[in-house]
């Protein structure tokens, strides 16, 4: 994929897409009913519309301490019930990550909503987490894309958050190993930890390793800091940014999404 490619496809240059981050689902440690991340997410998903984001991201936010690979089935389920009803809200292109690392979980929910991208968290290498030791598996996640016939692309972090990687692993040599290796469709670069600032430097680094291939922040954006990511970032994924107080659990508040949207727009804070 292409920056103009990335661009064409939200219909935006510079897009920001929002995270729709759901309450804990059955059978996580802090499982709620269904209907009641349903309702949740229906909220969240009509502030980030009506602020003017151009793309979303469903994520099972609230269901840590997550499985550091594949999620059970029943976790599959209830994110492709949940991604229905936001395809029926909104034609706006739609992402799906399964938190942990499972990238083909997220792949067979795309495939089934019709989403237009996922986000895989431990796309190459290995990484170290809380959840443990997580290896990249973007050879089974190439395969099974072109096996399902979809056009669904990889948007695959480097340097994830919340981990460290094994042994020295250079930044700008991860993003390449990524793209030319990985065959990911976009990268990725975040901070330390959600809700953090993805540093100047690093987008910098990425960018020149990337090629033609979109570079996108992927944490701590904030209406303060959107227009100077976006003088080096192709886009932006935001999150916490949109919650109201600036709090991750809490629900998305529309004016922040329309403010931060305004001034990614006119690069005027």
């Amino acid at each position: 994929m292409t920056i103009d490619e990335l661009n064409r496809l939200f219909g935006a240059s510079n897009p920001i897409i929002g995270m729709l981050h759901l309450r804990p689902l059955p059978g996580s440690p802090r499982g709620e009913p269904l209907a009641t991340t349903r309702e949740r997410m229906l909220e969240d998903l009509d502030a980030l519309i009506r602020g003017g984001v151009d793309g979303v991201i469903l994520e099972n936010y609230g269901d840590a301490p997550y499985y550091p690979g594949r999620v059970p089935a029943h976790t599959i389920s209830c994110l492709t019930r949940l991604a229905l009803e936001v395809r029926e809200m909104t034609s706006r292109p739609l992402g799906i990550n399964v938190l942990r690392s499972d990238g083909i979980g997220a792949l067979a929910v795309a495939a089934a909503v019709g989403a237009e991208f996922i986000r895989v968290n431990v796309y190459t290498g290995i990484r170290v987490s809380g959840e443990g030791l997580i290896q990249g598996n973007a050879y089974e996640i190439q395969r099974y894309r072109r096996e399902l016939g979809v056009d669904v692309k990889v948007f695959a972090d480097v340097d994830v958050k919340h981990s460290t990687g094994v042994g020295s692993v250079d930044l700008a040599d991860e993003v390449t190993e990524t793209i030319l290796r990985g065959r990911a469709d976009a990268v990725i670069v975040s901070g330390k930890a959600t809700g953090s600032e993805t540093r100047l430097e690093d987008i910098r680094r990425a960018k020149k390793s990337a090629g033609s291939t979109p570079v996108l922040a992927g944490s701590g954006v904030t209406y303060e800091t959107v227009a100077e990511t976006l003088r080096w970032a192709d886009g932006d994924i935001v999150g916490t940014g949109f919650k109201v107080g600036g709090v991750t659990d809490n629900p998305v508040d529309q004016e922040a999404v329309r403010k931060l949207m305004e001034t990614a727009r006119t690069g005027v804070g």
